[in-house]
């Protein structure tokens, strides 16, 4: 990916510590004509009790995302590096000069579709941590990998996480690692528009499964918007050779699927919260080969 010297974000705010991240576009560009279906969904938001922590390798370390749902892991604790202080000037730190880079593609491509639909885009903030931190949805702990929570409306991200990806998941390159921010940020714009105030409100009344099963459709639709920004970022003649194959084995060595076979030998689907190899492929395909939001429709789709 073409990142280096461009512009940086300025919704990044580093707490890491001192010793060491409805639509409608114009005509032209495919991506004309999308409503976000919600499956009934009747307008507002839950406001900051509302708590989804998307867990990147959780299935891996055991955790159910459901408890991050109820608090049950903790209210988060002051980490080493929860003071904020400036991002280091560009060519100073390179990899958060690549997250911050990162960032302002998605700004750029979601403040561009909000506007064409009559809505101000509200970029989340990008909070780079070290080891642990606190969230307004509980403990942010590196070995959970990246989450975004809604409370606050930050992403949260040790970049440590980045060789995690590379040395024990198999999943090597920047593209790769933008495709993780990408796909956080569609979690980000799924707030914005009520995706995921409905989803807490309607795992109240559904058994863990049925609350896994719709957490599957929330991760996908989550993919397939990594998947319109990675077009987004073709079309500004942004990729390099090898970019979206980066984030297609991202995908797949990051299914539920593959995660279970390599961490416990077996695979468990009515467990599955982010979807198989196969499906979170599938989706960043079909957003990135479309460029079109209205692809990303994976909750009216039968699996």
């Amino acid at each position: 990916m073409k990142w280096r010297g461009r512009k940086r974000s300025s919704n990044i705010e580093d707490r890491r510590a001192s010793s060491g991240g409805m639509f409608r576009r114009s005509s032209g560009t495919g991506r004309s004509g999308f409503r976000i279906p919600t499956g009934g969904r009747s307008g507002g938001g839950l406001g900051i009790g509302v708590v989804i922590v998307v867990l990147i390798i959780g299935v891996a370390l055991g955790i159910n995302p459901m408890s991050l749902l109820d608090g049950s892991l903790g209210t988060g604790t002051s980490g080493p590096g929860s003071v904020s202080r400036p991002l280091p000037e560009a060519g100073e730190d390179e990899l958060a000069d690549f997250v911050a880079v990162v960032v302002q593609d998605t700004e750029d491509l979601w403040t561009e579709v909000f506007f064409e639909n009559g809505m101000t885009y509200e970029p989340a903030t990008v909070v780079l941590f070290t080891d642990t931190d606190r969230s307004a949805c509980g403990l942010a702990d590196a070995r959970t990998g990246p989450f975004y929570c809604p409370g606050d409306r930050n992403v949260y991200i040790d970049l440590s996480f980045y060789e995690t990806l590379r040395s024990q998941f198999g999943a090597p390159g920047d593209f790769a690692q933008a495709y993780v921010i990408a796909h956080e940020i569609g979690h980000h714009v799924q707030n914005l528009v009520g995706v995921l105030p409905e989803y807490s409100r309607a795992i109240q009344s559904m058994s863990e499964e049925e609350a896994n099963a719709y957490s599957v459709r929330i991760e996908l639709q989550a993919d397939c918007y990594a998947g319109i920004w990675a077009s987004y970022v073709g079309e500004e003649n942004l990729l390099e050779k090898g970019d979206i194959e980066e984030a297609i084995n991202a995908a797949e060595q990051i299914g539920d699927d593959a995660i279970q076979r390599r961490t416990q030998g077996m695979v468990i689907p009515k467990t599955f919260t982010h979807g198989t190899s196969e499906q979170r492929q599938d989706w960043f395909e079909s957003g990135y080969s479309s460029g079109n939001v209205g692809q990303c429709d994976t909750f009216s789709n039968e699996f």
